[in-house]
């Protein structure tokens, strides 16, 4: 019995000198974090093609930013511009289909072109509209909520799809 009681002791203290692992440490530079943002942009880009794969009647064109649009709706309303008030109404989903946001049927979002925190992928489609268009954005991630997303329903790194109109501007 005595035996027994040494020896548990004796890998008891065994057990508890061993060293702890640290943790690995990576050497992060910039090249690192430049390759990981080409990677990201590249695999967002591919879920985009296949999102508009599903659609290829649709007249898609681009951005040199990324933004991808189709405008299903056209008039020769007026044409917004940096420092107006636009009147929207949209609904903004996930690639999968997972609506994240939307206005009421009877409710406007008003905002300030180019100096409002709406996401900086809607500024840039908004610009490319006439008033009383509905158009279709879809954009990469780092035109939306980038890293961290919206830390409610947008999860991070997520392209974002949004059926808009523009309603108005002043």
């Amino acid at each position: 019995m005595i035996k027994k009681e040494c020896f548990f002791c004796l890998l008891l203290l065994c057990s508890c000198s061993e060293k702890e692992e640290q943790p690995k440490q990576v050497n992060w530079n910039m090249e690192k974090s430049t390759e990981m943002n080409k990677e990201l942009a590249i695999e967002q880009d591919l879920d985009i093609d296949l999102y508009f794969a599903r659609h290829e009647n649709w007249e898609v064109k681009q951005t040199g930013t990324g933004l991808r649009y189709v405008i299903f709706k056209k008039t020769n309303g007026a044409i917004p511009k940096p420092g107006m008030e636009a009147k929207t109404q949209y609904r903004i989903t996930l690639l999968d289909g997972r609506e994240v946001y939307k206005t009421e049927a009877d409710e406007f979002d008003i905002f300030r072109i180019d100096k409002s925190d709406m996401e900086s992928g809607i500024h840039e489609g908004i610009k490319l509209m006439h008033v009383g268009e509905k158009a279709k954005l879809v954009f990469p991630s780092h035109l939306a909520h980038g890293l961290v997303g919206d830390l409610d329903k947008i999860p991070p790194l997520s392209p974002l799809v949004v059926d808009i109109e523009l309603i108005g501007i002043e």
